[in-house]
């Protein structure tokens, strides 16, 4: 199994203390939390994409090449790349520089994205949202793959033997589909053989494993191995400590902000108590054991390779999330690594090889 540490850059107060931090200071955080990842030996780590209150992740292909600078090993995702407001061709040319810039260490998780106020500034709607999640991944598949591209799609102009340049570095970049609430990403992910990314971040495991049911009878549907469906899967939070006592204690104040703050938005919690959620979430909470034990009744349910935790601290002390996250590294991350498979795809960049220059012909006599 792999782990990634995943981040959608929120700017708000934290749930506990009440302080927020400046957006320079926000940006740092982000920064230093993806070479913490790097350091405790996650295997990559994610950057969100909104363009609405309070998140600040407008722009993950620049977070993430400033992240590609200051890394070498970590793999660089999207989480999710909301193609369905972006112009496929200027997104492929952001990410496959990014591919260049990260020694083609980059995978993109791509979807739809949800909330009125980005759908509203970039002039999508609820009815063609889907259409244009779809078109602009067909095209930008295609340009990944094509030389030239020739397209008459319908929400940007036609393309009449378009060039886009750079071209990637892998080939080609690998790309997820991000799942949370419907069917539509499911069944393309399944139709072209990608991997999906489960949100399995809101609600209980019911509604995401019927999701991940479904993707794999599309898989075999469309003709593919079933063998080589891969499915990774989110949690709603995590922190771990050396008892269950401890890790809860710690928590509790965390959980009771976020309950706060759901309850000024007039936002109905899925999970009223600390113990509830604890029991029924996918949170991660409690000790080693209790933790491995809850990823593996979880990867009964969905098969799961990749599992990815929150890289922000969210409410927790600093210290607080840097042990939790070195305890996950070193009692529990292990054993899963050990238990679940990995994903039945190289992990490293996919280059093609340089084909050898051809040998001059020998001169002849005259």
């Amino acid at each position: 199994m792999k782990f990634l540490a995943i981040t959608l850059i929120v700017h708000a107060p934290d749930p506990v203390t009440g302080v927020q931090k400046s957006t320079n200071e926000r940006f740092r955080e982000v920064i230093d939390n993806a070479l913490l990842a790097e350091e405790l030996g996650f295997d990559g780590f994610g950057v969100g994409e909104r363009h609405e209150r309070p998140f600040i992740s407008s722009s993950p292909p620049v977070v993430l090449s400033h992240i590609a600078a200051l890394t070498s090993r970590i793999r660089l995702f999207t989480a999710v790349t909301t193609l369905s407001l972006l112009d496929p061709v200027r997104a492929y040319e952001d990410y496959a520089t990014l591919d260049h810039l990260s020694a083609g260490r980059l995978d993109l998780i791509i979807g739809k994205g949800n909330g009125t106020a980005q759908r509203e500034l970039f002039h999508v709607t609820p009815e063609d949202q889907w259409d244009r999640n779809a078109e602009s991944y067909e095209l930008f598949r295609r340009i990944w793959r094509q030389d030239k591209v020739s397209a008459s799609p319908r929400f940007r102009p036609g393309l009449a033997d378009a060039e886009v340049w750079p071209r990637p570095l892998q080939q080609p970049v690998r790309v997820w589909h991000g799942s949370a609430t419907s069917q539509e990403s499911v069944d393309l992910a399944a139709r072209y053989g990608d991997p999906l990314f489960s949100a399995n971040v809101t609600h209980p495991i019911e509604p995401y494993a019927a999701l991940v049911r479904h993707y794999r009878e599309r898989w075999k549907h469309y003709g593919h191995d079933p063998g080589l469906a891969v499915v990774g899967a989110g949690t709603a939070g995590h922190y771990v400590a050396r008892t269950s006592q401890e890790a809860i204690a710690a928590y509790r104040p965390v959980f009771e902000g976020y309950l706060a703050f759901q309850q000024r938005l007039g936002v109905e919690p899925v999970f009223a108590t600390l113990e509830d959620f604890v029991e029924r979430s996918s949170a991660l909470i409690g000790s080693p054991q209790q933790v491995i034990d809850k990823v593996h009744r979880y990867h009964e349910q969905f098969g799961h390779s990749v599992l990815h935790l929150h890289a922000d601290a969210g409410g927790l002390t600093h210290a607080q999330h840097r042990a939790s996250l070195e305890l996950f590294q070193s009692d529990i991350a292990p054993v899963l690594r050990r238990d679940l498979p990995d994903p039945p795809f190289p992990w490293a960049p996919v280059i093609a090889r340089p084909e050898p220059a051809s040998a001059s012909p020998a001169p002849t006599d005259r």
